[in-house]
């Protein structure tokens, strides 16, 4: 079995030729053409065969191996290995160049630029991720610190089963520059016994958009500190869409400003002067901590009072851009739960999770015919308010109205079946593909702890679908 597996272009040899022997004195079995690709060998057949036999690969990323087509053709086939049978992908930069897509999706390790004692310490960290060990390190320390923009995928990924991990953590979602109070409240929970894991955590080589899912899919409990930062952080608000996906508990700590207008409806702890949690507040976490994944409703916080503090406000063109962007990386349930709170904000309901008829009279038509636009422009005209309007028309807000556009939509089977009580079970019912009048739903899976919540959906539904300016629905 071989360790690692170096993948480079030949004008990057010797740089590689360093490492190789760096890794080979610690004891690693190293897969360097160089050494290993014998007078008489195929190549082809003799790398092949390596590929197959190795648990790790270092992918050496410089303008040389952009253009190299050995360097590529290895990439390639490394690449497909990575994906199907968790083959440890670590690239490693030395050149000013881009990373590629698949790279970039990958936690990465920074070798430009850095003198003797940096080097040397970066190939100890190699050292102990190939092996298995685990490394975590603060923004700032050794490698590449795990700046915001490494932390999701840079292009959508294919539909793949979630794996879950070993231990169910409270998962810990914080922006760059709240990382010095995210990493003492890493170690305020780890020393009060409970298991934490964040961004901070991943590995070299480790998929950040698979590992980031599949922690949250299993939360005990999704602890998000809210502050200007992570409010305008894309990877922020996909981690939180992700746990409202799964219904996982949140657990938000607001830093600094106003609370994340995605968590509005959700009780938190006021930790605008700096503090850390107090005894109460971590006993809520153990509480929290004896929940299971799979339980058949998630375990929220007692709703304790709150602070007066306002909710940030998003303009719409802003959240309608965010829209635009889970659409076109097909992240549709993303994308429905986004809608949800463009249309409670705009309507000033965000606290309350839910619209009747006399709130959505106060929504900008824009603001609704922008939505829809977004849906229409994304499916060709199959999705959004007035293709479900096309469907079956509201005329009037009765519970017979919604029924029809509920089976037309494809929300449940018939008048006679129940809809899925589980969000995340509901939206499976689109299937691997956008399905017409599906989407959007308005679906709240915060509000789903409560008895009403199917009351609830049903008013914010109609409503919107009332709303003037789609011509009240009554064609």
């Amino acid at each position: 079995m071989i360790d690692v597996f170096l993948s480079y272009a030949h004008e990057d040899a010797a740089w590689v030729r360093r490492l190789a022997g760096g890794l080979r004195r610690r004891g690693l079995t190293v897969f360097f053409d160089e050494w290993d690709v014998l007078p008489g060998d195929v190549v082809v057949h003799r790398t092949d065969a390596a590929i197959s036999d190795t648990a790790c690969a270092v992918v050496v990323i410089s303008p040389a191996s952009a253009t190299s087509p050995r360097a590529l053709e290895e990439y390639a086939a490394l690449a497909t290995a990575g994906a199907t049978r968790n083959l440890r992908f670590i690239p490693v930069l030395i050149g000013d160049t881009a990373l590629p897509p698949f790279a970039a999706n990958r936690v990465w390790r920074d070798f430009r630029n850095v003198d003797e004692q940096e080097y040397e310490g970066r190939v100890e960290e190699l050292l102990a991720v190939i092996l298995g060990e685990t490394t975590p390190e603060a923004p700032g320390g050794p490698g590449t610190p795990l700046r915001e923009e490494n932390l999701a995928a840079a292009l959508p990924s294919p539909p793949r089963p979630l794996t879950s991990p070993d231990q169910h953590a409270f998962v810990l979602c914080y922006a760059a520059a709240d990382a010095a109070y995210g990493l003492a409240l890493a170690d305020q929970l780890r020393t009060a016994g409970l298991p934490v894991w964040s961004a901070a955590d991943l590995r070299p080589g480790d998929s950040q958009f698979w590992t980031i899912r599949s922690q949250l899919a299993s939360a005990a409990a999704v602890v998000v500190l809210m502050s200007p930062h992570s409010q305008d952080s894309d990877d922020i608000t996909s981690m939180i869409l992700e746990g409202m996906l799964h219904q996982r508990p949140f657990f938000p700590v607001l830093l600094e400003g106003q609370r994340n207008y995605h968590l509005a409806h959700t009780w938190y702890v006021d930790a605008r002067d700096g503090r850390l949690l107090g005894p109460a507040e971590l006993d809520l976490l153990r509480d929290l901590d004896t929940g299971r994944p799979d339980a058949s409703s998630p375990v929220f916080p007692a709703p304790l009072a709150r602070p007066a503090v306002g909710t940030v406000r998003v303009p719409p063109a802003a959240s309608l851009e965010r829209l635009s962007t889970y659409l076109r990386d097909g992240e549709f349930a993303h994308a429905d739960l986004q809608t949800t709170a463009v249309v409670l904000e705009a309507a000033d309901r965000l606290d309350e999770g839910w619209v009747g008829a006399r709130h959505v009279r106060t929504i900008p038509s824009s603001v609704l015919a922008g939505i829809d636009a977004v849906w229409a422009d994304h499916s060709h005209g199959r999705q959004g308010f007035r293709a479900q309007a096309a469907l079956a028309p509201v005329r009037r807000a009765r519970h017979a109205d919604f029924l029809a556009l509920s089976v037309a939509c494809g929300w449940r089977g018939s008048a006679e079946t129940a809809v899925p009580r589980r969000y995340r079970e509901f939206t499976d019912l689109a299937g691997p593909g956008p399905r017409g009048g599906f989407y959007p739903t308005l679906r709240n899976p915060q509000n789903e702890l409560f008895l009403d919540w199917y009351d609830q959906w049903t008013a914010t539904v109609l409503a919107v679908q009332l709303h003037p300016w789609n011509g009240r629905n009554s064609r």
